[in-house]
């Protein structure tokens, strides 16, 4: 006997019959859960597609605000440094106050360069940018305020006597003989 031909031409003697002959109701009769479609494998990959764009475009949006509020600790960081360094003009205060006014200035030029990795359609940069502009112009208005605290902008009359011209003579004073 040829081995697999008896068992081939015999006839099945160990087929299984799935059909379901049995009183207990089948898993078509109970309701699927919530949640749960029973799509085609095409309608699942183009929803997982979606759903992965979807979930991009929120991780990108809140990376994207992460960023826009990072001035703020510096902000924070940077008006603690100029308290603690007091109000006479020293090298460590005025070093404090030009790296307040450099950090906010260096941050304004490159606001495009920053938010470059979270451009996409789907996101909308606008709010982001305009908070990190604010809190940049914030962090450069405390450095003019230590400046200005420290004495060293012109804003009072006395920074510019040399570039007023003399009073005018208002009173003559006269009288007596003249010796000569």
């Amino acid at each position: 006997m040829d081995k697999g031909k008896a068992v081939m031409g015999a006839g099945r003697r160990w087929a299984v019959d799935f059909s379901d002959q049995s009183t207990v109701p089948s898993s078509r009769d109970i309701l699927d859960p919530p949640g749960f479609s029973r799509a085609s494998p095409e309608q699942d990959d183009s929803a997982t597609s979606r759903q992965k764009k979807d979930a991009e475009a929120n991780w990108k949006l809140q990376k994207a605000w992460e960023v826009a509020q990072s001035p703020f600790k510096n902000l924070m960081m940077m008006g603690f440094m100029m308290w603690m360094a007091g109000n006479t003009v020293h090298l460590f205060s005025i070093g404090i106050t030009f790296s307040a006014l450099w950090q906010p200035l260096s941050a304004l030029q490159s606001v495009g360069k920053i938010f470059e990795p979270f451009k996409d359609n789907k996101v909308e940069l606008l709010m982001p940018k305009l908070v990190f502009l604010a809190l940049n112009l914030g962090g450069l208005a405390l450095g003019i305020w230590k400046l200005n605290t420290l004495g060293l902008l012109p804003t009072h009359a006395s920074d510019w006597v040399s570039s007023l011209p003399p009073p005018q003579e208002v009173e003559h004073s006269g009288g007596g003989f003249s010796f000569h």
